[in-house]
Order: structure tokens, then C-alpha cells, then sequence
């Protein structure tokens, strides 16, 4: 039985989504918004983008399907990198990993207090 590298496994997985893609603008073709309303939220919740910061090998092909639906389709390179951290077991995200897009603050023990309005000062 013949071995498949990650680089071939990277490249079926993107051709996969290459041709959801297709038929995902197909359908936007023919019923305009459903795209927008339908199957782009679908997929948002099917990629957990806020669960998980780094894919789990169940997100990744979704996400590797809304880079398609994006103007610039995934980086296989990129995809490459995250297959091989998901089937070595590494939990580790990547180094390269960009930091999460919003910073929310800590949260202060007095952080309720300020919602109290009958309070008078």
C-alpha cells in the first residue's frame, strides 16, 4: 500500500475544497444571498474559528474550504505545517501562529462592582 506525505495529503485536501467551492458559488448563482446567509454562517460553526484558535483535524478542511471562498485560496505550505502538527499529536500550537485578534482584558475581582447603579458617591 503506498504512503501518502502530508504535502499530497495538503493538496488533496485543498482540491477537495477547490471543488466545494465550485459548487457553493454555483448555488449562489443560482439563489444570490444564500451564500452569505446560509452556508458561510453553516460553516463559521462547523470550523469552531472561537473554539479553537489552531485547527483540529476535524476543522481544518473546513477552514481550508472558507480560505477558498475567501479572494486568496489557502497557502499549502501552511496547511502542510498544520497537518504534520495534528498527525504528529503535538497539542503545541504553531510558532508562527499569529496572536489571537482581540486582546480582552483580565478580568479584576472588583469587576461587577461598577454595575451596581444605586450606589451614590
Amino acid at each position: 500500500m503506498a504512503e501518502i506525505s502530508t504535502q499530497q495529503l495538503a493538496e488533496l485536501l485543498s482540491g477537495i475544497a477547490r471543488a466545494q467551492a465550485a459548487v457553493i458559488q454555483g448555488i449562489e448563482s443560482a439563489m444570490p444571498g444564500a451564500r452569505s446567509s446560509h452556508v458561510i454562517p453553516a460553516l463559521q460553526n462547523a470550523a469552531h474559528l472561537l473554539d479553537h484558535p489552531d485547527p483540529t483535524l476535524t476543522d481544518l478542511p473546513v477552514r481550508i474550504l472558507m480560505s477558498y471562498m475567501g479572494r486568496i485560496g489557502p497557502d499549502i505550505a501552511n496547511v502542510e505545517r498544520d497537518l504534520e502538527r495534528l498527525l504528529s499529536g503535538a497539542a503545541a500550537p504553531r510558532a508562527d501562529a499569529p496572536p489571537p485578534a482581540v486582546e480582552l482584558p483580565a478580568p479584576t475581582e472588583s469587576a461587577g462592582d461598577d454595575l451596581d447603579f444605586s450606589k451614590t458617591e
